[in-house]
């Protein structure tokens, strides 16, 4: 049970809070975007996923596409690797960070750039622990 409720006000956290990444895109503050992501360790038992919420803030004036590419270090895994997130949808992406049964303890980091059409891109990361069951 006590599992459960951490796991929970995780995934609560993960929405109320995030790590902004360096301005990416135009030139000013209102043409670029950032990166948001859990600014707190993430915890993943050997052998489960846990979904993480990744967020694009956009500037007012920031009307592209962006490609998000997410990769781990090695031992765990991300899926899926690769999105598009158009100018005209939701900002939010969810991604599943995965261990395997037999990932080594530890800590281990998930990098997440946005590339848009246009402009310069940016790039942030997720510390993710990995604990046993």
């Amino acid at each position: 049970m006590k599992t459960a409720m951490a796991i929970v006000m995780t995934l609560a956290l993960t929405v109320v809070f995030g790590c902004m990444s360096p301005r990416g895109g135009g030139m000013s503050e209102d043409e670029g975007f950032n990166i948001a992501v859990p600014t707190f360790t993430t915890g993943l038992k050997q052998g489960d996923r846990q979904t993480v919420t990744v967020s694009l803030k956009r500037g007012k004036y920031f009307k592209q596409d962006v490609t998000l590419q997410v990769t781990a270090t090695g031992g765990i895994r991300v899926e899926p690797g690769k999105v598009v997130v158009k100018a005209s949808e939701s900002p939010d992406v969810q991604f599943q960070i995965k261990a395997p049964k037999d990932a080594a303890l530890g800590e281990y980091r998930v990098f997440v750039k946005g590339t848009p059409e246009t402009g310069r891109p940016t790039s942030t990361e997720i510390t993710v622990k990995v604990v046993s069951p």
